[in-house]
């Protein structure tokens, strides 16, 4: 096999230390060793540039390329499909080589992207968002129609609405059937949804007790869709790994969080992407836009507590809601809310994959480990400035964007 060598990078290495001269020797798709002096059979020469593990995103809709709803009604069923193949290569572009889907992929987009029949990070998915009646991901309208939302049920993803533990029980091994990496779950009203609250929350106990322990008996983990206070707890109490957007987190539920290592992966850029939608000129709901401008501030200071508190914070973004290839500013409003520089790249690579179960093989730069690597021009930490100075993006080795 070629041992193929990066070298004369600075290189971060997902653990939190700052970037430091070394080489990386990838042998087989995987890094075979890390220091200074290495050797291999070809040279890639990195001087003056950084080197980072490939980065995670942990809560995206590929499938989803705007939130103007009558657009998507009027939009033919499969032509989500295409465009999921434009935002899986936009998101590989900067250098984001996982993704924890959050609803719209199903098996057949996570297989073509294994298989190489598409470009784009390698897809953990939810298939859908489970809600109970009249919950965030419950698509009814006053009208007393069904627009049929932006995660329409079809062969590939069952319906998403469960009422009562018996219902979810069974709702939780047919997503399981077809082939769910991992159970997303509404705690709460959201923005997104005209008829909900996001302060409120969603579910009793005994169906998110149901829940967790299915999800537990099929080895797949929980993540909660939770913006207001009682549905964050619920989701903490219940055993959920991660809390998704965690809006109005309060002391309680930092508490909580940190007593039971439960993740948190925050959006920051979520609300924005709704009212940037709405400056474009898409026609969202007066009710929806009210929602997201109340949101933003609230949902800022509860990520400073929650970073301050010592909370385990995962990079996501929601992206879909927000176009997709910006996800990084995410990681500009992260270090605004009070991570270094350097606590928002662990946050990207090793914590993201520890999270996703998946840090024996990725999230950070050392042997043994799958070669997926980022070349960055100039400095990894001006984040302002990052979409733009990915140079190149290595998955297993093999590169997949840009060139050296």
């Amino acid at each position: 096999m070629t041992r193929t060598l990066f070298r004369g990078g600075a290189v971060f290495d997902g653990t939190g230390t700052a970037p430091a001269a070394a080489d990386v020797v990838v042998e087989d798709g995987r890094i075979v060793a890390v220091g200074p002096g290495l050797d291999g059979d070809e040279a890639i020469d990195v001087t003056g540039r950084a080197l980072l593990p490939g980065m995670f995103d942990c809560h995206t809709h590929v499938l989803i390329s705007h939130v103007d709803l009558w657009r998507h009604l009027n939009t033919p069923f499969s032509y989500t499909f295409y465009e999921a193949v434009g935002n899986l290569a936009a998101t590989l572009r900067i250098g984001i080589t996982t993704v924890r889907d959050a609803g719209g992929a199903d098996l057949g987009m996570k297989q073509a992207v294994a298989d190489g029949l598409i470009a784009g990070p390698r897809l953990r998915i939810s298939l859908t968002m489970l809600s109970q009646t009249g919950g965030h991901g419950d698509d009814w309208l006053p009208s007393g129609a069904g627009a049929g939302g932006l995660i329409p049920t079809y062969p590939g993803i069952p319906s998403s609405i469960v009422d009562g533990p018996d219902e979810m029980r069974r709702k939780v091994r047919e997503l399981v059937r077809a082939g769910a990496d991992q159970v997303k779950v509404a705690t709460t009203g959201g923005v997104l949804s005209p008829r909900d609250d996001p302060r409120h929350g969603h579910f009793r106990d005994d169906e998110l007790a149901v829940l967790v322990a299915e999800a537990s008996a099929a080895g797949i983990h929980v993540m909660a869709h939770a913006q207001g206070a009682p549905g964050i707890k619920a989701a903490v109490r219940a055993g959920i790994r991660s809390i998704e957007h965690g809006i109005y987190l309060d002391d309680e539920a930092i508490e909580l969080m940190l007593a039971r290592g439960t993740y948190f992966v925050p959006t920051l850029i979520a609300p924005q992407g709704v009212l940037d939608a709405v400056a474009a000129g898409a026609p969202i709901p007066a009710q929806i836009v009210e929602k997201a401008r109340a949101v933003i501030d609230v949902h800022r200071e509860a990520f400073r507590r929650a970073v301050a508190a010592g909370v385990r914070i995962a990079m996501g973004t929601d992206s879909g809601v927000s176009p997709h290839g910006q996800n990084l500013r995410e990681l500009v409003l992260m270090a605004a809310g009070g991570m270094t520089p350097a606590e928002v790249l662990v946050a990207t690579t090793r914590t993201a994959a520890e999270l996703m179960g998946m840090d024996d093989e990725l999230g950070t730069i050392e042997p043994g480990k799958r070669a997926d690597l980022v070349v960055v021009d100039g400095d990894p930490y001006a984040f302002d400035t990052l979409p733009g100075r990915i140079a190149a993006v290595y998955q297993d080795g093999r590169l997949v964007s840009g060139a050296v």
